[in-house]
């Protein structure tokens, strides 16, 4: 993303993303306090890197960010409308495509790496943080998901 964003400056870019939807016995969804600015939650995840499918960047990206080993089990929906575009504090715009993945954790440890993620909690429908417009329309798919894929 650094080589891309050298030769393309701030400009909007389609950013393919894989995000993963973690639940515990509770009901409630996991989300992280995000370190790139703006105090707001959103969901692990990020960009699929060159050459990795959608699949290994879930698990990637959520070990990295908050060190739990995780296994798609179900796609919960793919969300691609420009009404989620968004501006990072740096200015670099981006429209992210991204696959949102039913997870179940099979290891690690949940510890926030404190860069990407600043913190990690559990909620419930009822008691969401703040998130981006993206991020509200995951939170509601995943409580509302019955294995049909939604779309957006």
């Amino acid at each position: 993303m650094v080589w891309l964003r050298e030769r393309v400056g701030k400009e909007m870019l389609l950013v393919p993303t894989a995000v993963a939807s973690v639940v515990d016995e509770d009901g409630r969804v996991l989300l992280l306090e995000r370190g790139d600015g703006g105090s707001l939650w959103g969901f692990p995840g990020g960009a699929i890197e060159p050459g990795e499918s959608a699949v290994e960047a879930v698990r990637r990206e959520v070990r990295e960010e908050i060190g739990l080993e995780v296994e798609p089990i179900g796609l919960i929906g793919v969300y691609s409308s420009a009404d989620y575009a968004f501006q990072y504090p740096n200015g670099d715009r981006v429209q992210p495509v991204s696959v949102l993945f039913d997870c179940r954790v099979t290891g690690g440890k949940l510890e926030p790496d404190r860069e990407e993620a600043l913190g990690a909690c559990f909620f419930g429908p009822d008691e969401l943080p703040r998130m981006r417009p993206c991020c509200v329309a995951k939170a509601r798919d995943i409580f509302a998901y019955e294995g049909e894929p939604f779309l957006r």
